[in-house]
């Protein structure tokens, strides 16, 4: 088997996206940082990453559309050139000293809207330049940059931002988006064209798919489950440590912890093959219930740290293995659509985790809204075990799906 960056396509997509994905990991720190200070208002920061937000969701499903009619690199392409105007042109309003609110919202609401293009087209590029027994490999090798930036990231924005202003953080990351356009001008992606028809036919083609395959939709409810749960953790951990549990430099180290623990699972799917990759990819993303239970029991810092370290190589090694469970038995044809609907799910439950944890903290104090999220994370991921799909999914993992029209199938 040969490597996947032995592949000229792969390779110089791998180092465009390990760019991209960089650049991205220090966005969210900059931008926190230099909306804050430019207008002094948490308001207006939630007003800016909505807008970068809401878009994106809106838009998911004409992504996925947009990366089977069209070829996955020209679209990507497209949307990179799109991502890198608006981040150069929020970094050259943030280095004018004098930024405009609304013209960085309007920007980030643009990127938002390209963010939606270019997310489902990430399956189809790697399905398009590696073959059948590299997907793994490339996989892993798009989960460990992606671990490594998680980590990188927040160190590079910080460099930027006490050194040469959050700015740079925007231009840099621009910078990143035009190297990978680049990239990706000079590769090739192989392509099943899909018949011209109309968008709510290819939008009701892509739902079948999904709907057809018992082990990908009962895994989707499992994963934003997760995610929504993620989202109360995040809302509620930064000042359950703050007050009762070391300070910063302890949710520091927490959160440092699950990224380095993030990066060893993706390094350990690259070598397992487990007979039954989706059960245990599920069964290992429920341990992200036991950070979430010892914070509400108030266990000690040290344990709670290595609990997440733990929970979080559980989506390490989740997200290669996944990537390549679907890659593998989704047409080609409907591939983009068919993740489109996973991104949906998955960004669609963090709102929810936002606005519910609040109400939750205020009216029985955090203890339970985090209780509450790791009993359903770990009961929503230990239940796809009852799934005949997610424990057969294996060798024939390539069948066609259930209920699904007689062209996808002769397709596939």
């Amino acid at each position: 088997m040969s490597h996947p960056l032995r592949t000229r396509s792969f390779r110089l997509l791998f180092i465009g996206r390990s760019l991209s994905l960089l650049g991205d990991a220090a966005i969210p720190a900059a931008l926190s940082i230099a909306v804050y200070l430019a207008t002094g208002s948490t308001g207006d920061l939630a007003l800016v990453l909505a807008c970068a937000m809401v878009p994106k969701l809106l838009l998911l499903p004409l992504g996925g559309v947009a990366g089977d009619r069209f070829n996955a690199r020209t679209v990507a392409l497209t949307t990179d050139l799109v991502r890198c105007a608006t981040q150069l042109f929020v970094g050259a309003e943030l280095l004018s000293g004098t930024p405009a609110l609304w013209q960085i919202a309007v920007a980030e609401a643009i990127g938002g809207a390209a963010g939606a293009f270019s997310m489902p087209t990430a399956s189809p590029l790697i399905r398009g330049t590696v073959d059948e027994a590299g997907l793994l490999r490339a996989n892993t090798l798009m989960a460990v940059v992606s671990s490594t930036a998680r980590i990188g990231g927040p160190a590079v924005a910080g460099a930027l931002v006490f050194t040469a202003g959050p700015g740079w953080a925007f231009v840099l990351d621009g910078a990143s988006f035009a190297v990978s356009a680049a990239l990706l001008a000079a590769i090739e992606v192989r392509h099943v064209p899909i018949p011209r028809r109309s968008l709510i036919a290819d939008l009701k083609e892509g739902w079948g798919e999904v709907r057809g395959r018992d082990w990908y939709w009962t895994s989707l409810i499992a994963h934003a489950v997760w995610n929504g749960a993620a989202a109360v953790l995040m809302t509620l951990g930064p000042a359950l440590f703050l007050r009762d549990m070391g300070g910063k430099g302890a949710w520091v180290a927490f959160l440092q912890t699950g990224a380095v623990g993030l990066l060893l699972g993706s390094l350990v799917a690259g070598r397992a093959r487990p007979r039954r990759p989706v059960l245990i990819a599920n069964l290992g993303l429920a341990l992200y219930a036991l950070p979430l239970c010892l914070l509400a029991a108030h266990a000690p810092v040290a344990v709670a740290v290595i609990a997440y370290g733990i929970a979080l190589a559980g989506l390490g090694f989740l997200n290669p293995v996944w990537e390549t469970a679907v890659q593998s038995a989704v047409p080609a044809h409907a591939l983009a659509r068919v993740t489109s609907y996973d991104w949906l799910l998955s960004l669609g439950a963090m709102p929810l985790g936002y606005a519910l944890a609040p109400l939750a903290d205020s009216a029985w104090g955090p203890e339970v809204p985090l209780a509450v999220a790791g009993l359903m994370v770990g009961a929503a991921c230990l239940a796809t075990a009852a799934v005949p799909g997610v424990r057969n999914f294996g060798a024939c993992a390539a069948a066609p799906a259930k209920n699904v029209t007689a062209t996808t199938e002769a397709s596939a």
